[in-house]
């Protein structure tokens, strides 16, 4: 098991390109069950979780092929099996993603119950409402939801839940109404750019959806989708992450391929925070006052401030100078790096789904344990800038979501060694 040696202390500065999404390219892949021909995905970053839809949709009858330019070519070559088997689905969260696709497509889908994460409980009861309300019938079986529907139509689907909208039970929907009978109309969709770049990958292959971007999408059925070539955009938790990373050593990071019209509520923070984040032609240039200022988060769904970079401004905000308060509104329970980041000298306090966080003058390197993906990158920053070693075990969970984290980090000045137990 791999783990990470940080000697922190180095101030980052110079160039780095921000991966493909792979919030975005996980549906997308799903979605490639539905058409004919071939699809060719552009900008794929080479992850954990990548790789894991990859085996899962070769057991779907999906060819899916990695050439040297880092896309991938994906075709349909067998569609008897309709069976995500709980193996696969219990690694990656995003595997419930072929549900909609399967039950569209080959009109039955086996999916197993993905059960719960180290960041809370996460059910799909939005997912089969909104199936079900398509003309599916439903039974759980063996721990396995199985979804059968010959004929689907469309329908009037509400997808708000106690957090929010959800987003895979979004992409689940508009992905099976694109082949349902009518139109669909979803409410209360989830906004998240990766939604509309998904929505934007399934029209270039033939469908009609609109409102993506906004809480009422419309899905107009056809007979059939065909394969096409795409772009994903890119991965903004990574972009936030980085411009966190120049932020916490005080370094000066001009990022590539980053889309920020896709973080306003982070680049609000970070400005308030005292960090400057600014377009420079084709890039983003991020650099820090040597001050950080204390504020207040609360994060919600897009467009508000995103959850998955709850953690990393929390190692960033246990340096400011005073008291912040960071609410968590869609995980309550996700504050497992709370206690981590206290091993390294943090003070944070944590009184329900709020944490109080005291600002310090320095962090310590010390052993922690990486929990989830983010949590993950907030220990990482944290060791950037604490004095001594840091040691990070568990980094498999970083591998899920970051491409070659350490190597970009070390690329622009940080002191990163990759090691096995």
């Amino acid at each position: 098991m791999d783990y990470f040696l940080i000697n922190g202390g180095n101030r980052l500065r110079g160039p780095v390109r921000v991966s493909g999404s792979k919030n975005a390219v996980l549906p997308i892949m799903a979605a490639s069950i539905l058409t004919d021909g071939d699809t060719i995905l552009r900008g794929v970053p080479d992850l954990a979780d990548i790789r894991h839809m990859a085996l899962l949709l070769a057991k779907l009858g999906v060819s899916v092929e990695r050439h040297d330019d880092g896309s991938l070519h994906l075709r349909v070559e067998d569609e008897r099996n309709c069976h995500a088997e709980y193996d696969l689905v219990r690694k990656m969260r995003a595997s419930v993603c072929v549900m909609g696709p399967l039950l569209a497509r080959r009109r039955q889908a086996q999916v197993a119950m993905p059960g719960g994460c180290a960041i809370g409980d996460r059910p799909i009861d939005l997912h089969v409402l909104g199936l079900t309300t398509l003309g599916a019938d439903s039974e759980l079986v063996g721990g396995d939801l199985v979804l059968r529907g010959k004929k689907l139509r469309g329908g009037e689907v509400f997808l708000g839940g106690p957090f929010g909208s959800t987003v895979l039970g979004t992409a689940n929907v508009m992905m099976a109404a694109t082949l349902a009978e009518g139109t669909t109309m979803i409410e209360s969709a989830a906004c998240e750019p990766e939604l509309i770049d998904l929505a934007n990958y399934l029209n270039a292959c033939g469908a009609r959806i609109t409102g993506h971007g906004t809480p009422r999408v419309v899905v107009e059925g056809v007979k059939s989708l065909h394969g096409c070539e795409y772009t994903v955009i890119p991965d903004r938790i990574e972009a936030g992450t980085l411009m966190v990373a120049a932020a916490i050593t005080n370094g000066e990071l001009r990022l590539g391929n980053c889309r920020i019209d896709h973080l306003m509520a982070v680049v609000d923070r970070l400005r308030a925070i005292g960090v400057m984040v600014e377009r420079d032609r084709d890039e983003v240039v991020v650099t820090s006052a040597r001050r950080l200022e204390p504020i207040t988060i609360t994060t919600q769904p897009y467009p508000g401030f995103p959850t998955d970079l709850q953690a990393q401004f929390m190692a960033l905000l246990s340096l400011a100078d005073g008291n912040s308060i960071v609410t968590e509104k869609i995980f309550p329970d996700r504050f497992l790096h709370v206690a981590e980041l206290n091993r390294m000298g943090a003070r944070l306090r944590k009184e329900g789904p709020t944490v109080i966080i005291e600002g310090v003058k320095k962090l310590v390197g010390a052993p922690v344990m990486a929990s989830d993906l983010r949590a993950s990158a907030a220990l990482v920053l944290a060791g950037l800038i604490a004095k001594g070693q840091t040691k990070v075990s568990r980094v498999y969970h970083l591998d899920r979501g970051y491409e070659r984290f350490d190597e970009k980090l070390n690329a622009v000045g940080a002191d990163i060694r990759r090691l096995s137990e």
